[in-house]
């Protein structure tokens, strides 16, 4: 049986996957990057907001540690985004996923160095897998190396440390507050970070379009219900094992385009895709023994 934990960050995962595939509607309808993500920033901290008056009690916000964890989960959370949008607009999607899904490594790394996670064979064995599933889910090998820039494949990993920093921020601010206070600090720190690349005139366009009830789903799932499950979740697991179970997102993000948008997904794209579950699940089994 999986953990309390693990099914609160698989579902988390989930709802970042829809958001991507909700993200990327808009972006094929000539949204600029920067004000579809300043959105998905700004409707979680007003999920946030309206969940912390609703709930104030025991919200730790006079904790100063509570504070520092909630600023740097932000400014990673902000990094990821970024970084992630720089490396597709330099590179394309399938890069820029496979880089910024280096993101276990980095928490590995970072948790072996610290010693929070014990280094073993199998824990290596099983980052290398789920980046074998990634590569093979994304098509990665499909792409030349011309097609891979410098600057595209550094912001790509730059996403992926800002991935790994705001997993560690999350999970350190969780003792020290409710859910609800860190998101609404994180949120926003991440809000005021994205509002200087954000096109003003395009941002203000937004209240007036069709197209915002997209923008309310995308900051809703892809910022307050997802953040706040993934804040339950990863206060009951490592921060090692968050970051391989929120692997299953770039799996809910494929599956979106092929029900969603009518893409095709090939046999080897499903076979990455099972790599990555069964990696993953026989993980998060093993982690609740």
């Amino acid at each position: 049986m999986l953990s309390k934990g693990s099914i609160f960050i698989v579902l988390a995962a989930f709802f970042w996957g829809v958001s991507g595939g909700i993200a990327g509607i808009l972006l094929d309808d000539g949204w600029d990057a920067s004000v579809v993500t300043f959105y998905r920033g700004a409707v979680g901290l007003l999920f946030a907001i309206l969940w912390l008056l609703l709930q104030r009690k025991h919200s730790g916000l006079r904790n100063k540690q509570l504070w520092f964890w909630s600023v740097i989960a932000g400014l990673g959370v902000a990094g990821n985004f970024t970084f992630y949008f720089i490396s597709i607009d330099h590179g394309n999607v399938a890069v820029a996923a496979t880089l910024m899904y280096c993101a276990p490594i980095f928490v590995y790394l970072i948790s072996f160095a610290l010693k929070l996670e014990r280094s073993t064979v199998g824990k290596w064995v099983a980052i290398a897998l789920v980046m074998l599933g990634i590569t093979m889910l994304t098509k990665l090998y499909e792409i030349g190396t011309s097609e891979l820039p410098l600057f595209g494949v550094g912001a790509g990993l730059l996403a992926g440390l800002s991935y790994a920093i705001f997993i560690f921020g999350f999970k350190y601010a969780a003792p020290h507050g409710s859910p609800q206070a860190i998101l609404s600090i994180a949120f926003a720190v991440l809000t005021i970070v994205l509002l200087v690349p954000t096109d003003i005139n395009q941002a203000i366009s937004v209240l007036s379009t069709p197209d915002i009830p997209l923008f309310l789903a995308l900051g809703i799932f892809g910022a307050g219900l997802s953040f706040l499950l993934y804040i339950l979740g990863i206060n009951h697991t490592s921060a090692a094992l968050a970051s391989m179970i929120a692997m299953v997102e770039p799996i809910t993000a494929t599956l979106f385009g092929v029900v969603i948008l009518s893409e095709q997904l090939g046999v080897v794209q499903m076979v990455g895709m099972a790599l990555i579950l069964a990696t993953v699940t026989k993980l998060s089994v093993s982690s609740s023994k």
